[in-house]
């Protein structure tokens, strides 16, 4: 969860990102050993099937990712996995994260990123306050519903449920879960949701498409629901309901 994460900042900074994030993978994993940690949750990341048709499953091939933030997340899989079989005592559960967005619905705990935001939600709310001028969509020209990438946008406090069934439910051995919703959700139809549920304009642009990104990626969720017994509860609406209320709150 101290990785670095932003796609489009991998693509630009892959020797920072590959060290960063795969040194500090095996120095935790190492101490795990030697201490008699024999539970490991890995925060991975939907990136590592590459561009794949979705819904995407669990027991699909990875094939090459799209960016060095996935290739990383693809590695660092590999490390954890090679170590659980070495080690029968070190079990490990790979979550494979689709895009979480939103806050706590306190309004108390919420992503306040330095400087100009990696992710789509933070920038929203961003534009919305007033600290950005415009939101830059990247690329109108994917197969999609509207042109702009799809993805299965997940509640962060539904992902937050997730690792604690991961721990409650882990087994032994490397176990995968896709924790997400099921549902695509495009780049528009996620701005036009913010506004019409908060009440509020967000002016954006279009841009040319990011290196990197893919045109449409969401999760089946059914082998989480069915081994874990979690499933996503919170939909768009609350996403940006409660993202909105930590900008708001946020002083």
């Amino acid at each position: 969860l101290a990785g670095l994460k932003g796609v489009g900042e991998a693509v630009s900074k892959p020797l920072e990102y590959y060290f960063n994030n795969l040194v500090s993978t095996m120095v935790i994993s190492k101490m795990c050993l030697k201490y008699g940690v024999g539970k490991f949750v890995f925060s991975s990341s939907a990136t590592v099937y590459g561009d794949q048709p979705s819904p995407l499953k669990e027991d699909m091939e990875l094939k090459k990712t799209t960016n060095p933030y996935g290739e990383i997340k693809a590695m660092s899989e590999r490390i954890l996995t090679d170590t659980s079989i070495a080690n029968p005592n070190f079990s490990v559960s790979l979550l494979r994260y689709f895009n979480p967005v939103g806050a706590h619905e306190s309004g108390l705990i919420g992503e306040d990123p330095n400087g100009i935001p990696n992710n789509l939600m933070p920038f929203v709310t961003k534009v919305a306050k007033g600290q950005l001028e415009k939101l830059s969509v990247f690329g109108n020209d994917y197969d999609t519903i509207d042109g702009t990438g799809v993805r299965d946008y997940i509640h962060v406090v539904d992902l937050a449920k997730g690792h604690v069934k991961a721990i409650e439910n882990l087994k032994d051995g490397v176990n995968i879960y896709n924790l997400g919703t099921g549902r695509g959700t495009s780049v528009l139809e996620l701005v036009n949701a913010f506004m019409k549920v908060n009440d509020i304009d967000v002016p954006y642009e279009i841009v040319g498409r990011r290196p990197g990104d893919i045109a449409t990626c969401f999760a089946d969720v059914s082998k989480a629901k069915k081994e874990l017994g979690w499933k996503a509860e919170l939909g768009i609406e609350e996403m940006v309901r409660d993202a909105w209320r930590f900008e708001q709150n946020n002083k």
